[in-house]
């Protein structure tokens, strides 16, 4: 297989001429003009009345979990296809003389800088993407039974987690956790402004990082960090209530760069999959793209109407999700910068953004106590969890890069920093149960959340049930992630400790 290129996309002229493509762009246009139409519809507001009208179109007044706000919109959806299927004129609301001006399209200006990013971006993502879609081709054509025998055999081990031990972790709340790509290390950022480095399962505190000024809120690793990645370079990233996003080495307490620029205060960060970029999201209503290289500010990205709180890449890199208090969602092109999705539905602001492994399907946690799933191929959102009784603070897939054995010995021996290449790889050798099938499937197959309900929960990506329920010592978790290497669950409590949760009968 040819590997895909930014020169041979462009090249390649056959599709567009094709009589296929044609045909998708008429659907695809008919389709945003009824939805353009739709949103024109005069369709009563008050919940009893819509339910009235339902049952005169002879359809359900009520769906299993459907709120008011989506059964308005599926009156609205129903109302449209009867409408479009008759060839009548849509029954458009009153419009003001400045709603029925012609809109005017809006463009920023941007640098050489980013238009050479946005080339960098779409010449990486292509390839991965491409063997993505290949493996998911492969995968798709594993035997049923061999599916569900690997699929009982994980979600049992998923099953008996349980609480490993809690630890200290700060003075102030824990804001946010993550674990380091190797599995040895976890990053904790708390409101002291401190960001520390912790041995797992050891507990013991590895280096600390003083650099904010105000509480912090974010901490992502370098997808290379602890891997290939050297002590010296860039492994960590945080932003804080200072308005400053740090990067971080680690054989260093200082930043080696602070990147300044947001108006106000930085919540959620994270690394690009090529670790050459970092986004960070803002109260000041905005999120901002990074150049790690030379410490710049690559674009600075409006869309939200509210301060947005999290921000995530998909594995493939070419798009970034960002939620915000405005309670939507975007899924932002970074090839091209244009919204590739809106993720509308949640009622209350959104907490927690995550992409899954498949690289379709984007879970959100959000102050409605619910997460979302959605389809970025369908443009639509697929299941909706009443996940916990108070804000979903966050939400992480497991990603398996390696696996180790079931069966395998941890070392106990604390890990230095210094010399952390010679006991990172430590994993690599712990793959003897796991068939290449096991360790590809596994990946995505379920993901966890937090909660201010004091519960950490195990969900599965597939039917989206609960798998596991794990209690912690904190009335709010504010935070939560999963080591790759599938043996750890860690949590970031408001009462200043982090917890470690690891699958029953494991020896760690």
């Amino acid at each position: 297989m040819t590997e895909l290129t930014l020169e041979s996309l462009i090249d390649d002229g056959n599709y567009l001429g094709s009589e296929r493509a044609r045909l998708e762009n008429k659907a695809i246009l008919d389709e945003l003009e009824r939805k353009k139409k739709a949103r024109s519809m005069a369709v009563p507001t008050d919940d009893n009345r819509v339910k009235a009208r339902l049952r005169e179109l002879g359809e359900p007044i009520t769906l299993f979990g459907e709120r008011q706000a989506d059964r308005r919109d599926r009156l609205i959806y129903v109302l449209s296809q009867i409408t479009a299927a008759r060839g009548d004129e849509v029954q458009m609301e009153e419009e003001s003389e400045e709603e029925s001006a012609d809109e005017e399209e809006f463009y920023t200006p941007g640098s050489l800088e980013l238009l050479e990013a946005r080339r960098h971006l779409a010449e990486y993502s292509l390839p991965r993407a491409q063997k993505r879609i290949a493996q998911q081709q492969i995968d798709s054509k594993l035997p049923l039974g061999r599916i569900i025998d690997m699929r009982k055999k994980i979600f049992a081990e998923v099953k008996r987690f349980s609480n490993l031990g809690s630890q200290i972790g700060d003075e102030r709340p824990i804001s946010q956790v993550r674990f380091s790509p190797n599995s040895n290390f976890l990053a904790t950022g708390s409101w002291s402004g401190t960001v520390k480095i912790w041995n797992v399962p050891a507990c013991t505190t590895s280096r600390i990082l003083r650099g904010h000024g105000d509480r912090v809120g974010g901490v992502a690793w370098h997808p290379q960090a602890t891997l290939t990645q050297g002590e010296g370079l860039v492994n960590l990233v945080s932003g804080a209530g200072d308005k400053n996003v740090n990067l971080w080495s680690l054989n260093s307490d200082a930043p080696l760069s602070v990147l300044k620029g947001h108006a106000d205060r930085v919540c959620r960060v994270a690394f690009h999959p090529s670790g050459n970029y970092v986004a960070s999201a803002s109260f000041d209503t905005t999120w901002r793209l990074w150049d790690v290289t030379t410490s710049t500010e690559l674009l600075l990205q409006e869309g939200h109407s509210k301060e947005v709180y999290s921000v995530e890449f998909q594995d493939d890199g070419s798009l970034v999700a960002s939620g915000g208090l405005d309670a939507i969602g975007r899924v932002w092109d970074l090839r091209t910068g244009r919204t590739a999705m809106v993720l509308d539905g949640h009622v209350q602001a959104i907490f927690g953004i995550a992409f899954s492994p498949n690289g379709y399907q984007i879970a959100t946690g959000a102050g409605d106590d619910t997460i979302r799933i959605w389809d970025i191929r369908s443009l639509k959102a697929l299941y909706t969890i009443p996940a916990h009784v108070s804000n979903v603070s966050d939400v992480r897939f497991f990603r398996g890069d390696y696996l180790p054995s079931t069966s395998t010995v941890r070392k106990e021996a604390d890990v230095v920093m210094n010399g952390m290449d010679e006991e990172a790889d430590t994993s690599n050798d712990k793959q003897q149960d796991q068939t290449p099938d096991e360790r590809r499937y596994r990946s995505g197959l379920y993901f966890a959340s937090s909660g201010y309900d004091g519960f950490v929960k195990l969900w599965s990506a597939d039917d989206w049930q609960l798998l596991r329920t794990l209690t912690t010592d904190s009335g709010k978790v504010m935070s939560v992630d999963l080591s790759n290497d599938g043996r750890l669950l860690a949590s970031g409590t408001y009462n200043r400790n982090f917890q470690l949760f690891a699958p029953e009968e494991a020896i760690v």
